[in-house]
């Protein structure tokens, strides 16, 4: 039994073994990684597009059904509360899906349930109703076709497309990420939906081996790299999640000074470890707090490795000390190499 790490990134004794047997199938083939915990929420309504655009970062007008995007909510000093992936469902932009980390579910429920009064618009609760399982590695494209009875063209090409399926009678929304294909649909249907999937290909991993390689992806978490003090563009989220010519929304203006005309205190970094460590561990240049470690894994490819915003003046290359025990850490850009 060696350290390795658990869905909330906090290290845990795990049989190594098994680890990298199932991180070899998210790299080699294809993991079924459920994730029917994460929050789920629909908006309907003529006004649906309308409300929202005006509080998440990314642009939403001209969404059309299909398609979807990756954005942010914040504070009305532009601190992110939570992120979120929007998806365009109603053939009239009526209907959006909202698709959100379990831990930023009550603000963004609260946010909608605060700020719709005058808008046509319906706020649902979807996060029991609806499951989700996740296709991940390079081999997501031919489980999904062969399960779903679909040529790989009918796929969505772009991040956030998405489409309806069937198994047997049973709809299922398949939606493309960067990593494989997600697949939506009634939670009823769950244990159904995991056995055709694994009769297709798919084999089942646990959440931390998938963590592993989202880690070396360098993809931020909200909750645990990512948290209310956090700038969009300090994690690196301008080009995915923030539109600057779009109208007004929610923290608009801290945003768009810090990107016309500051610099950000903070980076998202890559932390090369010298020894596992937990999250939350904290990080010293010289005699100087730099930040704190977020995401901590285990990786079979580079060893101990996390994610953590750290100053500025810690650049990649600099060797940072972690905690009181001596350890240390060098940072470097992301993704890992």
């Amino acid at each position: 039994m060696k350290p390795s790490v658990d869905i909330l990134g906090v290290v845990a004794a795990t049989d190594t073994t098994a680890l990298a047997a199932e991180y070899a199938t998210l790299t080699e083939g294809c993991g079924l990684v459920d994730r029917s915990e994460r929050g789920k929420l629909a908006l309907t309504g003529a006004g649906a597009v309308e409300f929202l655009n005006g509080q998440v970062t990314n642009e939403l007008v001209g969404l059309g059904s299909g398609e979807g995007c990756y954005a942010a909510f914040l504070s009305h000093k532009g601190k992110m509360l939570g992120d979120l992936r929007i998806l365009s469902v109603g053939e009239n932009a009526d209907e959006l899906l909202l698709d959100t980390e379990r831990s930023a579910l009550q603000a963004l429920f609260d946010m909608v349930r605060r700020f719709k009064v005058g808008y046509d618009v319906e706020l649902h609760k979807r996060t029991l109703e609806s499951s989700l399982l996740s296709l991940l590695g390079p081999s997501a494209d031919k489980v999904a076709t062969k399960a779903f009875v679909l040529d790989e063209a009918q796929l969505p090409a772009h991040e956030h497309g998405h489409l309806l399926a069937h198994l047997g009678q049973t709809p299922v929304r398949l939606i493309r990420t960067d990593s494989g294909v997600d697949a939506l649909f009634e939670t009823e249907a769950l244990e159904t939906m995991r056995d055709a999937l694994e009769v297709a290909g798919a084999i089942s991993v646990s959440e931390a081996a998938a963590e592993i390689v989202r880690v070396e992806h360098g993809q931020p978490r909200y909750g645990i790299d990512l948290d209310d003090s956090t700038i969009p563009q300090e994690a690196d989220l301008n080009e995915r999640a923030v539109s600057f010519t779009k109208g007004c929304y929610v923290g608009q203006e801290t945003v768009a000074r810090l990107y016309y005309k500051g610099k950000p205190n903070r980076h998202l970094r890559g932390l090369l470890l010298s020894e596992p460590t937990e999250p939350g561990t904290a990080l010293t240049l010289g005699e100087r707090s730099v930040g704190s470690l977020g995401s901590s894994v285990v990786s079979p490819k580079f060893g101990p490795i996390g994610l953590g915003l750290v100053r500025r003046e810690a650049e990649p290359g600099a060797t940072v000390s972690v905690g009181e025990r001596g350890a240390d850490a060098v940072v470097v850009k992301l993704p890992f190499r």
